[in-house]
């Protein structure tokens, strides 16, 4: 069982109000849920849409046939009408778009009629064109089990009020939550508004009912952001600061929502330069810190970078990527930033790049970065992108168990019982005793400048050496034995080999999986980036050594990750798949392109 739901119009209409609301109405009930959006940088008008996948089996990116496509306006329809699978829907409201449609797969549907006969308000037609969606996947009959799935027979169905009572109980819940602060009567309205929606499916259209596998155990629902905002939380992060700049955005929003419960404070800087320097200020006081921006933003913090860089003061950065340059698309997508990541900043001192692929790695890897960004007390950088940023992801649970939580700085007892302290004290491994100011009549001192020991200003010869040596060459190679391998799926000894990085996780996953059947084809995952992982735990260099073709898929269009492979390892790919149009890769469109690669 796999649908695909696209709900397309302007900004403004509430589509992903609509979106939402659906995906998560199908997590709770059990099923998997893929999301991922596509929206112009406008508050109104423009075309915008919001494509939600769910299915009983594991799902880890978009399909390019659509089964539903729910059309607030016109242009929705002239896009999207080509994507339509064999037996898709096409749902409007003829008034609303000031045209009719007779053609089979079109279903009129008076939306604002409905809401304001039943709700008492035209705005909540949003709420019925949710219902209808209900109406049309919870009606289901062995006719409809046998004509649009072929994996579903009439004996796993639901009986129809069973599933449609299911249903509708998750999205009761759901409106309840969204709406909780505009009071019961919005709700009920709402609420009403939905019920009219399914009700008017089930008498007018329930031949076209679709027949999902009915499923029981809720699932949680996370987008990439959240993810990042999760794993910082369990860090014991403190504080954050940022400019709202997407898509980095909405993990600044997730946080300032946990201000009160987890004890963090958020604060919205003037700029990106003050953001960075508060960050460092925050944790050279003695807490964990982050801040998050995008590439023209990172662009302001470079120098705040650097001072984190020769303070070795601890600090994480998420880094969201979006097409440049300048302001580029800056709702779209892009994995444009990773030599601007890794090469940003004057001078030369270690930093950490991660680059997770789904909200999972997002979670454990935030974790990661704050433990080694304090271990070693250099600069993080957690390099995402618009498309990880927005996308919506389903999981039984995430295990934070297993992380670990290590205090690397001194405190208390420990920080008295010291002679006298040194904040940049030369030693065998690179890495200084790192107290925090006021905790004792110690003296905590850093400069900007090259610094003794002490942390005072210097310029001598020999001094630079050994502030070099410490700060840089003594802790890369215990950085590097910190990095894990990629992570392989497929075969050891493949004959073809897939490599990505970042967010084409998932579409990898996907789009491979049609071709194994009759190929001996391996993934390739990269998510940790720099230092780049040796092969001590996994000879990946090997397996890309003998295979007899590799192919590294990016989002970009000079091959990033491609070329810092092959700077780090000497190996060269044989075939590259770039796409730089400002949209993801689809299941479809990555294995028709690998395809064509293939030989």
């Amino acid at each position: 069982m796999n649908y695909t739901i696209k709900i397309g119009g302007e900004a403004g209409q509430g589509i992903q109000t609509v979106g939402d609301t659906l995906s998560k109405v199908f997590a709770r009930t059990g099923y998997h849920v893929f999301t991922h959006q596509d929206y112009e940088s406008r508050a109104r008008g423009g075309h915008n849409f919001y494509q939600i996948r769910f299915s009983d089996q594991p799902v880890t990116a978009s399909l390019d046939a659509v089964d539903i496509l729910i059309a607030f306006d016109r242009e929705s329809i002239l896009l999207h009408e080509k994507e339509m699978s064999a037996n898709g829907l096409i749902i409007y409201d003829s008034t609303a778009l000031k045209e009719s449609f007779a053609k089979p797969l079109f279903l009129d549907i008076p939306f604002a009629l409905l809401a304001t006969e039943h709700a008492g308000n035209k705005i909540m037609a949003n709420s019925v064109a949710i219902g209808v969606v209900i109406g049309m996947i919870s009606r289901t009959s062995a006719s409809s089990a046998n004509s649009r799935s072929s994996n579903v027979t009439a004996s796993k169905i639901l009986a129809p009020d069973a599933l449609a009572n299911m249903l509708l109980d998750k999205t009761s819940g759901i409106i309840h939550e969204t709406f909780l602060s505009k009071g019961a009567a919005v709700i009920a309205a709402n609420i009403t508004a939905v019920a009219a929606g399914r009700l008017f499916a089930l008498e007018h259209y329930g031949e076209h009912a679709f027949s999902p596998v009915p499923q029981s155990q809720g699932k949680m629902l996370i987008s990439g952001t959240e993810a990042i905002g999760i794993g910082a939380l369990a860090s014991v992060c403190r504080f954050y600061a940022a400019y709202p700049m997407t898509p980095s955005t909405g993990i600044m929003n997730y946080l300032a929502g946990k201000e009160e419960e987890q004890g963090i404070i958020v604060e919205q800087a003037e700029d990106e330069i003050s953001a960075i320097n508060m960050a460092i200020g925050a944790s050279f006081a003695g807490v964990r810190a982050m801040t998050g921006t995008s590439g023209g933003g990172f662009a302001l913090m470079v120098e705040g970078l650097s001072l984190a860089g020769m303070t070795e003061t601890p600090v994480v950065i998420a880094l969201g990527q979006r097409p440049g340059p300048a302001t580029g698309l800056p709702t779209h997508t892009e994995q444009g930033d990773l030599l601007f990541a890794l090469y940003a900043g004057h001078g030369e001192f270690p930093r950490i790049l991660f680059a997770p692929g789904d909200p999972e790695q997002a979670v454990h890897l935030t974790i990661k970065a704050f433990d080694l960004a304090e271990k070693y007390q250099i600069p993080a950088i957690i390099l995402f992108d618009q498309y990880l940023a927005d996308t919506c992801w389903t999981y039984d649970s995430i295990d934070l168990e297993k992380r670990s939580y290590t205090d690397y700085r001194l405190r208390g007892d420990a920080f008295k019982s010291l002679s006298e302290y040194k904040r940049h004290l030369l030693t065998d491994n690179g890495i200084s005793p790192l107290g925090i100011p006021g905790e004792t009549s110690h003296l905590v001192v850093t400069d900007s400048d090259e610094h003794d020991e002490d942390g005072h200003m210097i310029e001598d010869a020999a001094g630079r050496i050994a502030m070099v040596e410490k700060r840089l060459l003594r802790k890369m190679p215990l950085i590097r034995k910190e990095m894990a391998p990629p992570a392989l799926f497929g075969p050891s000894d493949a004959d073809i080999v897939i490599a990505g990085w970042g967010s084409t996780y998932g579409i990898m996953r996907d789009a491979v999986a049609t071709l194994l059947a009759d190929r001996k084809i391996a993934i390739l995952h990269f998510s940790e980036l720099y230092p780049f992982p040796s092969t001590e735990l996994f000879d990946y260099l090997a397996l890309l050594n003998n295979a007899k073709q590799t192919i590294c898929v990016e989002q970009n269009a000079t091959g990033q990750f491609a070329r810092l492979l092959r700077a780090e390892t000497g190996h060269k790919f044989s075939d590259s798949i770039h796409r730089y149009d400002g949209r993801p890769f689809t299941s479809e469109s990555l294995t028709g392109e690998l395809i064509a690669k293939i030989r």
